[in-house]
């Protein structure tokens, strides 16, 4: 009964032209448990949360399943409803935007026969064209057109749920995401200022993301980055916490054997270290290219530990954090501070994080701690 069921109301929305489609109302309810899913979804019991209503169709989205209903024409005699794969209209969505199932592919991380194969399950569900095939890629068809507002309003709605519940749940467990770069987090660790914060604040935790590269605060990577240089901060909010000074730094062997650099100018004659091709963007690499643009690299790195361990190595010379390189007993400051690589470190979150309460928590405990914190982070 279900199935026959399920099957007129394919029939019904197959019968009706895309300008009827976008005629109705869309609602996008993310929390749907899924009771009654195929016509009798209009009746739904188990919907929790707000309707967003738009000119578009109606839909219901669970973690597989996306279902468009007409609700607004005729109450429930004339009512019909139609399940979908998310899946299939995720690929869809990429194919339309990149123009090709191959970048579709990379783009969602499946193979291409996997994006082909669930465009054609679409369509056949659909029992209608949704791109034409050219030798130059993929278009969308007038129905494809049609419904792809729709389907992009889903996904967006689909991502805002997985955000809102990922932070919902951090929220109830007291999970403070902060990104930086490891040694700032080993540093923060042994001052012991973690410790007082955890005793300040029992009912939260502090969870580090590690990394020298910028993680994306919108997209939800972390909740909270301690950044220094050229943060490029955009819709962030956040607070000035501390200096970034660097300086130059060899091996106590490398100037034995070497010497050292006398000045700025004199790095082109000494093999450098610095960050590979990735961070081409962070202001040492930048900088070195302005100084020294026809020097020998002897170590290219991923972080700013790399090159404290390849400095240690005695292969060249490197610029350093102030606040490390002095730290370690085999390296010698040869140049510096470096006025041009002097930067601040900040405490940033996304607007959307700021006031909640275990950010908020955060905040205040680090503006607090400013004084505890300058040795950890300019040295």
């Amino acid at each position: 009964m279900r199935q026959a069921t399920r099957q007129s109301c394919n029939d019904s929305l197959l019968s009706r032209s895309p300008v009827e489609l976008t005629s109705v109302k869309l609602v996008t309810n993310l929390a749907c448990r899924g009771e009654n899913r195929d016509a009798e979804c209009i009746s739904c019991g188990g919907c929790l949360g707000a309707a967003i209503e738009t000119s578009m169709p109606r839909f219901y989205a669970e973690p597989r399943c996306v279902a468009i209903c007409n609700l607004a024409q005729g109450g429930r005699k004339d009512a019909w409803c139609v399940m979908f794969d998310w899946d299939d209209i995720k690929v869809f969505i990429a194919v339309a935007q990149h123009g090709s199932t191959l970048a579709a592919g990379r783009a969602l991380g499946i193979n291409q026969s996997t994006v082909q194969r669930r465009l054609s399950a679409l369509e056949n569900q659909l029992k209608q064209r949704l791109v034409e095939r050219l030798p130059t890629g993929y278009r969308l068809t007038e129905l494809g057109a049609a419904i792809l507002p729709a389907a992009e309003r889903v996904a967006l709605s689909a991502e805002t749920f997985a955000a809102e519940l990922g932070d919902l749940a951090r929220n109830h467990v007291g999970i403070i995401r902060v990104t930086c770069p490891e040694p700032i987090a080993f540093r923060l660790n042994q001052s012991g200022l973690l410790d007082v914060f955890h005793r300040a604040h029992p009912d939260l935790r502090v969870e580090f993301v590690l990394s020298d590269q910028y993680i994306d605060l919108a997209n939800g990577e972390a909740d909270v980055a301690l950044r220094s240089g050229d943060t490029d901060a955009g819709a962030l909010v956040g607070v000035k916490i501390a200096d970034s000074l660097w300086a130059v730094y060899a091996s106590r062997q490398y100037v034995e054997r070497h010497g050292a650099p006398e000045s700025i100018a004199d790095l082109a004659r000494h093999p450098l270290i610095a960050f590979e091709e990735s961070m081409s963007k962070h202001r040492i690499s930048v900088w070195l290219k302005e100084v020294a643009p026809d020097a020998i690299y002897a170590a290219h790195n991923t972080s700013v530990l790399g090159l404290i361990y390849a400095a240690k190595a005695g292969v060249g010379v490197a610029p350093l954090p102030m606040a490390l390189g002095d730290k370690e007993p085999d390296l010698v400051r040869v140049l510096g501070p470096v006025p041009a690589l002097t930067r601040a470190w900040r405490l940033l979150a996304h607007p959307d994080q700021r006031q909640t309460h275990r950010v908020k928590a955060f905040f205040d405990f680090i503006k607090d701690s400013k004084a505890a914190l300058k040795p950890i982070l300019t040295g």
